[in-house]
C-alpha cells in the first residue's frame, strides 16, 4: 500500500468511526437498550462496498459503546459489528447485486440481535418474562427488527444509489486499491 493509500485509508476510516460513534451518542435515547433503532448501524452496509471500513465501523462502535461504560457493550456489542461487518464483505466481494445486497444487509441484523440480544438478557439482566429463552428470544427480536429498520430503510437504497455517484466510485476505487 502506497504512503498516499494508506492515508486516505486511515483517515476514511477515522471519519466513519467519528460519525457511528457520533450518531450513536447524539441519538442515544434510541440507541441503546431493549428497543433501538441505531441509525449509525447504516454504517454497518460499508463494507459492502467498501471492505477496509470494517475497522472504522468496528472503531466506531467501541467508541460508541464506551459511552454505556459496559465492557459487555464494549466487547460483545463491538464483536458483533465487527464480525456483521466482515460478513457484510463477503457478500460484497461476490458482486452487487440484489441477490448479494439483500443478504449482505442481513448480517448485521443476524449478529446484533443474536450477540446483543444474549448481552441485555444475561448482562443486563432484561428479562421480560419468566423464562430467560423467552426474554432472549424477545431481546433478539426487538434488536433485530431495529436492525432491519435501519439496514433496509436507509442502508440498501444506500448500496443501491452511492455506486451510482462518480465521486464514490472514484472514492471507493481509491480506498479499495
Amino acid at each position: 500500500m502506497h504512503k498516499k493509500n494508506a492515508t486516505l485509508f486511515l483517515t476514511a476510516n477515522a471519519i466513519i468511526a467519528a460519525l457511528y460513534a457520533a450518531l450513536t451518542i447524539a441519538l442515544a435515547p434510541i440507541s441503546y437498550g431493549p428497543l433501538q433503532f441505531r441509525v449509525s448501524e447504516v454504517l454497518t452496509a460499508l463494507p459492502f462496498l467498501m471492505p477496509g471500513s470494517v475497522l472504522g465501523i468496528t472503531l466506531g462502535c467501541v467508541l460508541a459503546n464506551l459511552y454505556t461504560g459496559s465492557v459487555l457493550d464494549i466487547v460483545f456489542g463491538s464483536l458483533a459489528t465487527l464480525l456483521a461487518g466482515l460478513a457484510t464483505a463477503w457478500f460484497g466481494k461476490k458482486g452487487n447485486t440484489v441477490r448479494n445486497r439483500l443478504p449482505g444487509c442481513f448480517m448485521p441484523v443476524i449478529f446484533n440481535a443474536v450477540i446483543v440480544g444474549a448481552v441485555l438478557t444475561w448482562g443486563y439482566q432484561i428479562q421480560e418474562f419468566a423464562s430467560p429463552l423467552a426474554s432472549y428470544g424477545f431481546n433478539a427480536l426487538t434488536v433485530g427488527v431495529g436492525e432491519i429498520g435501519v439496514l433496509y430503510l436507509i442502508g440498501y437504497p444506500l448500496l443501491t444509489y452511492l455506486p451510482k455517484l462518480r465521486f464514490f466510485r472514484e472514492f471507493s476505487a481509491r480506498f479499495n486499491a
